[in-house]
């Protein structure tokens, strides 16, 4: 992924050789070194910055003696190289780490969800988290690769009488996260100016990582951010599991925020139009607004579905907070029916199996997953649902949604079969949102994608894209271009816009990284496996710990696991390196790889 990648030739590898100890070998590099390609990027005033260029590194709170606490984890050889230890300092824990024979101690969990980094990959100075693939620098504590907007705490160590010692800020060690020093807007800016230097059209990642990054690099000049929804920037993928949470309890960062870093955000504004030669966004309001640089994130909007009775009530595209509420609060009891086997429809029916009478799901193919997830592991998946009383009517579509009053009673299908239902989902997928720019002159291909180079700009000066709504080279697939709706891969998109917009653009170089959440089990998925020609499973399906290899012309294209930690994360660090997994490698049934080595 983004911060954890170099570019080396690439060379054929034996997965069984232990990957782990010959990279502790191979590369005796600093530990925030050429590994990320953001870590050589300062700022350089392209479009304003701030006057102390290294304000974010030498700034530091004072602190008073009392809000620290110093304690003796370890003697120096409990730790081999290459190992990480989670230790308890009274006020709060810490990560040791040994690289290079050199100790060093940051945050423990992952600022993301929480996952315990002890259990992740310790490799070339950084450590990627077990659960979703995020990285963060052993030096610094910086973030490298996503998902995630914080970056970690670090703390002192010192070696005394063959004893190690850390200290540490105790508020750091409770909060287990920091976030980057930022710089503020110089500008006199009136909100009511029809004019921003970067204008972003979205607050899903990609334009919220881009906005943060903006002023973590010294941009001093006016942010503005627009959203056609009415609330702050918040973390979409729970929608589907967490169906009864609410915006504020899912906000990515408090209202706080935006006003300390000078981020304003426009909301409930919908752009209609934009016109590349004046550089102007028009709003359905018919407010308009010029940019000096423009970030298009929209993100996705449902497929249509065509069927009789779409004046029916209670039938849903699951879209926002409200939606998922008024899901939850309807099936409570009742009968509720899914159409579609998409991530976010399965995601649903999960969510659903504790609150509703009967969960029902309709889909096309005859497994859930198998283009994405091959049908043995689709078949595993579709045997955990219906143990927890999920009812499918596979091969099948909807005909007609019947209605009482106006809301849905009865969903029919193409089959004949009528089934009971008090609420329906529609989850079929979904396609770019990017209809208003049909007369821009920003090329899209045939889907409507929006088209971008590696530092996501598009073929307009000053004009990038991130998110759901591009195809963007992809290094693992030899810069062809695609299109990846992932969590993780907007925020690296959102990253590598700011930098390009600022002057200093880096390519973008990342392992996309997936997770979809059923039943208190997580899938994990790590690659491009699109085209797969085979599946290669170690593990038991029938008890739902495995690990499936994805392979496409003899060579491991993408990984997925369940129960099955820190397998993804490290298959994940072989792809960044540029090594190549062979098929013959993984159809071994060795899998001592697999033990996490580095941890205790």
């Amino acid at each position: 992924m983004g911060g954890c990648l170099s570019k080396p030739k690439p060379v054929e590898v034996k997965v069984e050789l232990g990957l782990l100890e010959k990279e502790k070998e191979a590369d005796v590099m600093s530990p925030n070194g050429k590994a990320s390609p953001f870590t050589d990027c300062r700022p350089n005033g392209a479009l304003g910055h701030s006057p102390d260029e290294d304000a974010s590194a030498t700034f530091r709170p004072s602190h008073k003696p009392r809000d620290y606490v110093e304690a003796t984890v370890c003697h120096v050889k409990d730790l081999e190289n290459g190992q990480m230890r989670e230790v308890d300092l009274g006020a709060g824990r810490a990560l040791l780490i040994k690289e290079h024979g050199e100790f060093s101690a940051i945050g423990h969990k992952c600022p993301h969800y929480g996952a315990p980094l002890v259990k992740g990959v310790l490799s070339k100075g950084h450590v990627r988290c077990p659960w979703h693939g995020a990285c963060f620098s052993i030096a610094t504590g910086d973030i490298e690769d996503f998902p995630g907007h914080d970056s970690l705490p670090t703390f002192q160590v010192r070696v005394e009488k063959d004893k190690v010692i850390i200290r540490a800020n105790k508020q750091a060690l409770q909060t287990q996260r920091r976030t980057k020093i930022m710089s503020k807007c110089s500008a006199v800016i009136n909100s009511n100016t029809g004019f921003s230097h970067i204008l972003i059209i979205g607050t899903g990642p990609a334009g919220l990582v881009c906005a943060e990054t903006l002023r973590q690099e010294g941009f001093t000049d006016r942010i503005v951010m627009c959203t056609m929804e009415k609330h702050f920037p918040y973390d979409r993928p729970k929608l589907s599991k967490s169906l009864e949470s609410t915006a504020e309890q899912l906000r990515l960062r408090p209202a706080e925020f935006f006003q300390a870093h000078d981020i304003e955000l426009l909301t409930e504004k919908e752009v209609v139009s934009l016109d590349v030669k004046t550089r102007t966004v028009t709003f359905h309001d018919d407010f308009k607004m010029e940019y000096r640089k423009l970030l298009i994130a929209t993100g996705s909007k449902p497929k249509p579905l065509n069927y009789k009775g779409k004046d029916v009530g209670n039938v849903f595209h699951l879209r926002t907070p409200e939606d998922a509420n008024r899901i939850a609060q309807l099936a409570s009891n009742k009968n509720a029916v899914i159409v579609g086997t998409s991530f976010i429809g399965m995601e649903v029916a999960a969510a659903l199996t504790d609150k509703a009478h009967s969960v029902s799901v309709i889909g096309v193919e005859a497994v859930p997953f198998r283009k994405v997830l091959g049908e043995k592991v689709g078949k595993a998946i579709m045997k955990l649902f219906e143990t927890n009383r999920v009812k499918f009517y596979m091969l099948n579509e909807v005909s007609e949604m019947c209605g009482h009053h106006g809301q849905l009673k009865e969903v029919v299908l193409k089959s004949g079969k009528v089934l009971r239902a008090d609420v329906c989902i529609l989850g079929t997928g979904s396609g770019p949102a990017t209809s208003f720019l049909k007369q821009s002159g920003v090329h899209m291909d045939s889907k409507g994608f929006i088209t971008v180079n590696k530092t996501m700009q598009t073929n307009v000066e000053g004009v990038f894209a991130g998110g759901d709504v591009t195809a963007f080279p992809l290094l693992l697939r030899s810069n062809k271009k695609v299109n990846i709706p992932h969590w993780q891969m907007a925020h690296v998109h959102g990253r590598v816009a700011a930098l390009g917009m600022m002057g200093r653009s880096v390519e973008i170089k990342t392992v996309p990284y997936f997770w979809t959440a059923m039943f208190g089990k997580s899938i994990r998925y790590a690659g491009y496996g699109d085209g797969f020609d085979d599946v290669v499973i170690q593990g038991d399906l029938d008890d739902l710990k495995f690990v499936a290899f994805y392979t496409k012309s003899e060579e491991v294209v993408a990984v997925a696991s369940m129960n099955y930690d820190p397998i993804v994360s490290r298959v994940a660090e072989v792809f960044g390196s540029g090594k190549t997994i062979k098929k013959r490698d993984v159809e071994t049934g060795d899998m001592s790889w697999l033990i996490d080595k580095g941890s205790q």
